[in-house]
Formats: C-alpha cells, sequence, structure tokens
C-alpha cells in the first residue's frame, strides 16, 4: 500500500531488522544488566566461575501477557528461591522483571521460536508453566497462549529431556457457560492445554487457582485443596498459589494430579501432603 511503498513520507527513521539473525541472549547472573549470547554463555560461565546447574525453570510471560500473569509467574520465583531452589526465570522479550528478582538468571524468548525455548529449558530437572492470556479485545490471545502456548512449551521440554511439569491453569476450566468465556473461549482453551499435559507421559501436576488477590498477608488464610470440577467459587492470594507450586515440586503424591485451591480464614489448616493423599 501507500505507506510500504513511501514509507519516508510517513516517518522520519525507518529500520530494518533481519529476525532470522538476531541470537537469544541470557541476562544475568546477579544483575539484569549483564546480558550475554547464548552461544557465548557457557564459555563465560566457566570464566566468571558462574553456577552451571539449575534446578527448576519457570515461564514467566508470553504473548498477551498481563500484569497478573507477571505477578503469578513473579510469586512462584520468589517462592521457589525462599524454599532454596536455583530458579530460572523464562519471561516475554519485553517483559519486566519484578522488583526483589533482579538478580536471578533470566532468559527472553518467543514461544512461538523451537530454538530459543529449547536453549531456555536446558538443563533444568522441573518447568512451572505460568502463563495465562489476559482479558482483551484479541479473542485468539487464549488460543495462542493457553493451549498452543503451553504445547509448544511441552514439546520443546520432551526435547531437552525435562520430565517434570507443573501447570498453573484456573478454576471452572472447561466450563462452556461462564463470563470468562466472553474473551476468546478463555477456560475452554486452558482445558485444552490442560489435556496436553494430561496426556503426555511427563510427571505432572495442574493447579487450578481461584480467583487471584494480591493479599501478602497470608498467615492466616487456609487452602482449601480438592479433587476436579469439586469447587466453582472463592479466590486465593498469589503467593499462596506460588506455594502449591512449590509443594508440588516436593511431594511425589502430586504427580498426575489435578488440584483444585481456594483459601479462606475460616478453612481448616491441613497440611500440603496430607490433602495429597485425600485427592
Amino acid at each position: 500500500d501507500e505507506i510500504h511503498l513511501e514509507p519516508e513520507k510517513y516517518y522520519d527513521e525507518v529500520i530494518e531488522i533481519n529476525l532470522s539473525e538476531l541470537e537469544p541472549y541470557i541476562n544475568g547472573p546477579f544483575t539484569p544488566d549483564e546480558a550475554t549470547p547464548i552461544s557465548k554463555m557457557s564459555k563465560k560461565a566457566v570464566v566468571n566461575n558462574w553456577p552451571r546447574k539449575i534446578d527448576v525453570g519457570l515461564i514467566g510471560s508470553c504473548t498477551n501477557s498481563s500484569y497478573e500473569d507477571i505477578s503469578r509467574a513473579a510469586s512462584i520465583a520468589k517462592e521457589a528461591v525462599k524454599k532454596g531452589y536455583r530458579v530460572r526465570q523464562i519471561i516475554r522479550k519485553n517483559s519486566k522483571v519484578s522488583a526483589g528478582l533482579e538478580r536471578l538468571e533470566t532468559i527472553r524468548v518467543s514461544l512461538n521460536k523451537k530454538g530459543e525455548l529449547d536453549e531456555a529449558l536446558k538443563d533444568i530437572d522441573a518447568l512451572i508453566i505460568a502463563t495465562g492470556a489476559r482479558a482483551s479485545l484479541d479473542l485468539t490471545g487464549p488460543a495462542k497462549v493457553d493451549a498452543l502456548g503451553v504445547y509448544r512449551q511441552l514439546e520443546s521440554c520432551k526435547r531437552v529431556g525435562i520430565k517434570r511439569v507443573i501447570l498453573v491453569s484456573s478454576l471452572c476450566t472447561g466450563k462452556l457457560f461462564h463470563p470468562l468465556n466472553l474473551f476468546g473461549l478463555i477456560l475452554i482453551w486452558k482445558k485444552l492445554g490442560e489435556n496436553f499435559l494430561r496426556n503426555s507421559n511427563f510427571e505432572w501436576t495442574i493447579i487450578r487457582p481461584g480467583g487471584l488477590k494480591e493479599n501478602e498477608d497470608i498467615k492466616s488464610e487456609n487452602i482449601n485443596y480438592s479433587k476436579e470440577d469439586t469447587q466453582i467459587n472463592g479466590s486465593i492470594p498469589r503467593r499462596l498459589v506460588a506455594q502449591c507450586c512449590i509443594d508440588s515440586l516436593k511431594n511425589k503424591e502430586s504427580i498426575n494430579k489435578l488440584i483444585e485451591v481456594t483459601s479462606s480464614n475460616d478453612n481448616k489448616k491441613i497440611s500440603f501432603k496430607k490433602a495429597m493423599q485425600m485427592i
């Protein structure tokens, strides 16, 4: 069209970038200012005596991401660090690193690029998928993120040999007649993403939280753990969802289970291990 034929009429400067020539970078460790091309990271780690074994990888954001998406991933990373895990944050290229997590190793990827995902997921033992589409005018977002995005991450896990995967989904996933489905059938696409994981050979856990709260004071909140499709209402602080993810990593009885979680001051306190024995 007219703009493409004569771009100089409409723009002060035109910059052409060949995306096939761009190499993924890793930010960190210890500071986000330390950016290194993936091809040079191994040698640089040896020279600087950086730790080379990563125990847990975390996808923190994706296409059509939102503040809620990033916040949920940040909560999981903080909880993992608190429990002594070594964490690698894997986030969308234009996402911000949450305050307090700047010192963690961070890799920025596009979920539709196999090479980037495979490099990001190498040498880790488990992946927590905390991505999710937000309600927006782009009705294709949930399909791209909650179904196709999950599928691509799982395929990458297969290629690099990751066997343990935890997926953060949502309460009421799979229900057709739900207000959230007005925004691109979010809950239907989430169900498809869950099925991709359940029908795989991974050691999987799916966590379906209720409405997410920003409340950081979680001492008085007790979690209601339940089986699939048994809760339809309720909320839970992000930090408690993160706690559930890390508890799942530590507890083998959570493997191949779908767990629905909400919280309240009125719930009876129960340990994660005991809850898994009942589900």
